[in-house]
C-alpha cells in the first residue's frame, strides 16, 4: 500500500463524516441537540392584564412582539399615479397669461383658458384618480385672477381712450 492510497482513504473518511446529517450518535447512543432551535418567549413575560384586553401581545407568536417575521415580503415604494396633462396644461397657460396681461388684453384670454382647462383636469381627475389635483387647482386660481386683472386692464385703457377723446376741444 502506498502513502498515496492512505491519504486518499484517510481523505474519503473524513469528508463522509463531516458531510452526514445528522451526526452520528455520540457515547451513551445519545444525539447531540439541534443547533438550530426556534425562538422560545420567556415565561412569565406577558403583561399583567386583568380585563382580558389585548394589545397586540400574542405568546404565540413567531418572533414575538407582533413584528412578524423578519423575512415577510419585502415592502415596495408607494408609486403616485401619473399626472394628467391637463392639469399640466392648465397650469402651464396660466403662467404664461401672467406674461400677457403686459400685452393689451391677451393675459386675460389665456387666463379664462387656463381656467377653463384646470376645471376640466379637476373633473377628469376626480373620476379617474390620476394625479395632478395641485397643478389643476394652482391653474384655476391663476387663471381666473389673471382673467379678472386683464378685465381690469382693459376696462382702465378704454375709460382712458374714451376720456381723452372726450377732453380734447374742437377747432
Amino acid at each position: 500500500m502506498t502513502a498515496l492510497t492512505i491519504l486518499a482513504d484517510e481523505f474519503q473518511s473524513r469528508t463522509e463524516n463531516a458531510m452526514t446529517y445528522p451526526p452520528p450518535p455520540g457515547p451513551g447512543g445519545q444525539f447531540p441537540p439541534d443547533p438550530v432551535q426556534p425562538y422560545q418567549q420567556p415565561q412569565g413575560f406577558a403583561p399583567d392584564n386583568p380585563y382580558g384586553q389585548s394589545y397586540g401581545y400574542d405568546p404565540n407568536a413567531p418572533y414575538g412582539y407582533g413584528y412578524g417575521s423578519p423575512y415577510g415580503p419585502p415592502q415596495y415604494p408607494m408609486v403616485s399615479p401619473p399626472s394628467d396633462g391637463m392639469a399640466i396644461a392648465s397650469l402651464v397657460v396660466s403662467c404664461v397669461s401672467v406674461l400677457g396681461l403686459c400685452t393689451w388684453g391677451i393675459g386675460a384670454i389665456l387666463g379664462l383658458v387656463g381656467a377653463i382647462l384646470g376645471h376640466v383636469a379637476q373633473r377628469r381627475i376626480r373620476n379617474t384618480g390620476a394625479g395632478g389635483r395641485g397643478m389643476a387647482l394652482a391653474g384655476v386660481i391663476v387663471g381666473w385672477s389673471v382673467f379678472v386683472l386683464g378685465l381690469i386692464i382693459a376696462a382702465v385703457f378704454v375709460v382712458a381712450i374714451v376720456m381723452a377723446e372726450t377732453s380734447q376741444p374742437d377747432y
